[in-house]
C-alpha cells in the first residue's frame, strides 16, 4: 500500500528540523560513550563480586571483555554501512542499534557467567558500529558537507563530556549504591534516546511531505551549478571532471564501489588522521590514571577528575575548530593540530612526585593537549566526506542515488576503533619498557609523521567565489 504523502505526520516540522536530528544523533553518540565509560570501571568488580572470579584472573578477563567490544565494532561496521546505504531510511538501522545496546545493558546487569558478559560486550560493540556509522551518515544527509566541520566539532565537544563523566560517575555510584543504581542511570538514558530516535523524520522523508527548510537554498545551488566559479578557478561542473570513474571496472569494484575510493590518497590520509586521533584518546585513557596513581597516589575519583582540564578545551573550542575546517579545509587543521600536540606530549615528562605545583603542571599540559585534540576532531570526517561527495556527484550511476556515505563512515568507525585498541596496547607496552616520558615522545613522533602526511596529501576544499 502506497504511503499517503498528502497527510503529513504529527509535528513534522520540528521532528525533521536540523537541530532536532543533530541533537538525536549527538545523544545517540553520547549514550554509546556514556554506557561504555559507565561499565568499564565496574567490570573488575562485577567479575569479583558477582561471578567470583579469582583475583589473579580478573585482569585477563577484563582485557578479554574490552577486546570483545573493539573487535565487534570493527567487524560489524562495514556490513552495517553496506546495508544502510541500500535501505531507503537511516532511522530503522539507527533504532536496531539502540535495541542491541539495550540488550547489552540488560545482559551486563543480569549476566551470571563470562559467556553472557562476552555476548553483552559483542552486542555493545555492534551498537557502537551502528551509531557511529548511521549517525554520521545522518549528519551528512542533514547538514551537507558545507557545515559538516562545525557540526562534528560541536558534537565531539558534547559527547566528550559523556566520555569524561561516565567513568567517574560509574565508579562513585557503584561504590555508594551498587550496580543496580549504575545500570538504572543507563536505562534512563536509553529510554530518552529511544523516544528521540523514534520521533525523528529524515530530511528526504520530510521533502516528500513538502517540508524542507533548505529547499530554496538547494534550488539556488542547482541553478548555479554550471556557472558558479570556485576558488580553484573551475566551475562546479568542471571541478567534478577530475572525479570521474572509468566505465571498465572489475566486478568486485562494481559490487562494492567504496573500494575504488580507497585508492584516493586524500581519503586514505583522512582515515590515518582518524586512527591517530583515536590512538591519542586511547593512550590518554590508559595512562593518565596510572601515572597519577604512581606520582601522587591518586584514587580513581581524583584520577578521573584529571580529564577535566583536557576535555574543557575540546568542549569549548571544538565547534570553532570545526568551522575553521569548513572554511579552510582539513589540511591546515590536521597538519597544524598534529604538529602542535607533539609539544605538550613531549613536555608531559616534566611533572614529578610532589605537591600541588606538580599536579598543576600536569593539568596545564593536559589542557594544552586538549587544544590539539580540538584541532584534529573534525578534519578526518570533513575531508573523507568531501572526497566521497565529489565521487558521488560525478558518478551517480556508479554509486546509486544514496551514495556510499554509510560505508565511508563504517570504514572511519573501523579505523577509529582500531586506534582506540592500538593506543592503550602501545602505550601500556611502551610505558612499562621505556617509561612514561619516552612513551609520550614516541606517540609525539607518530603525530609528527601523520602531520607531514596531512600537509602532503590532504586538500583544500574549493569554495564558491563571491562575485
Amino acid at each position: 500500500m502506497a504511503t499517503d504523502y498528502s497527510k503529513p505526520p504529527l509535528d513534522l516540522k520540528w521532528r525533521s528540523h536540523t537541530l532536532f536530528i543533530i541533537s538525536t544523533v549527538a545523544l545517540g553518540l553520547f549514550t554509546d560513550l556514556f554506557l561504555y565509560g559507565l561499565v568499564v570501571p565496574i567490570l573488575p568488580f562485577i567479575l569479583s563480586d558477582r561471578l567470583h572470579v579469582p583475583h589473579s584472573e580478573i585482569q585477563t578477563y577484563t582485557s578479554i571483555l574490552l577486546a570483545c567490544f573493539a573487535a565487534s565494532s570493527v567487524l560489524f561496521s562495514l556490513p552495517i554501512g553496506i546495508i544502510a546505504d541500500r535501505l531507503s531510511t537511516r532511522q530503522l538501522p539507527f533504532l536496531v542499534g539502540l535495541f542491541a545496546l539495550l540488550a547489552s545493558t540488560i545482559l551486563l546487569y543480569l549476566g551470571q557467567s563470562i559467556a553472557i558478559l562476552i555476548l553483552a560486550r559483542i552486542l555493545q560493540g555492534m551498537s557502537a558500529a551502528v551509531v557511529w556509522t548511521i549517525g554520521l551518515a545522518m549528519v551528512m544527509d542533514t547538514v551537507g558537507s558545507e557545515k559538516l566541520g562545525v557540526t562534528i566539532g560541536s558534537i565531539s565537544g558534547i559527547i566528550s563530556v559523556g566520555e569524561l563523566v561516565a567513568p567517574v560517575l560509574g565508579g562513585v555510584v557503584y561504590k555508594k549504591a551498587g550496580s543496580g543504581a549504575v545500570f538504572g542511570m543507563g536505562f534512563g538514558l536509553l529510554a530518552i534516546d529511544f523516544v528521540m530516535r523514534l520521533a525523528i523524520i529524515e530530511k528526504k522523508a520530510a521533502k516528500k511531505y513538502g517540508c524542507d527548510e533548505q529547499e530554496g537554498e538547494e534550488r539556488d545551488e542547482e541553478a548555479d551549478e554550471s556557472t558558479a566559479l570556485l576558488s580553484n578557478g573551475l566551475t562546479k561542473n568542471e571541478n567534478l571532471e577530475e572525479w570521474k570513474i572509468g566505465k571498465d571496472q572489475p566486478f568486485w569494484i562494481r559490487k562494492l564501489p567504496i573500494l575504488y575510493c580507497l585508492g584516493n590518497k586524500r581519503l586514505l590520509t583522512a582515515q590515518l588522521v582518524a586512527f591517530i586521533q583515536a590512538t591519542l584518546l586511547g593512550t590518554f585513557d590508559a595512562t593518565i590514571p596510572t601515572e597519577a596513581q604512581d606520582l601522587w597516589d591518586f584514587d580513581s575519583l581524583k584520577a578521573g577528575l584529571l580529564f577535566v582540564p583536557q576535555v574543557l578545551p575540546y568542549l569549548l573550542l571544538g565547534p570553532i575548530c570545526g568551522k575553521g575546517v569548513d572554511k579552510y579545509g582539513a589540511r591546515l587543521a590536521a597538519g597544524i593540530g598534529l604538529a602542535y600536540i607533539t609539544i605538550p606530549l613531549i613536555l608531559l615528562r616534566i611533572p614529578q612526585p610532589g605537591g600541588t605545583a606538580e599536579i598543576v603542571k600536569y593539568c596545564v599540559l593536559l589542557a594544552l593537549t586538549g587544544l590539539g585534540l580540538a584541532l584534529i576532531s573534525a578534519p578526518s570526517i570533513v575531508e573523507a566526506s568531501y572526497v566521497i561527495e565529489q565521487y558521488h556527484k560525478a558518478n551517480k550511476d556508479f554509486f546509486g542515488e544514496n551514495g556510499p556515505y554509510a560505508q565511508l563512515y563504517a570504514i572511519n568507525s573501523m579505523c577509529f576503533s582500531l586506534g582506540l585498541t592500538f593506543g592503550p596496547l602501545l602505550a601500556g607496552s611502551l610505558r612499562d619498557s621505556i617509561g612514561y616520558g619516552n612513551m609520550n615522545a614516541v606517540i609525539a613522533g607518530l603525530c609528527a609523521v601523520v602531520s607531514v602526511l596531512s600537509f602532503m596529501f590532504l586538500g583544500k576544499i574549493p569554495k564558491v567565489v563571491e562575485s
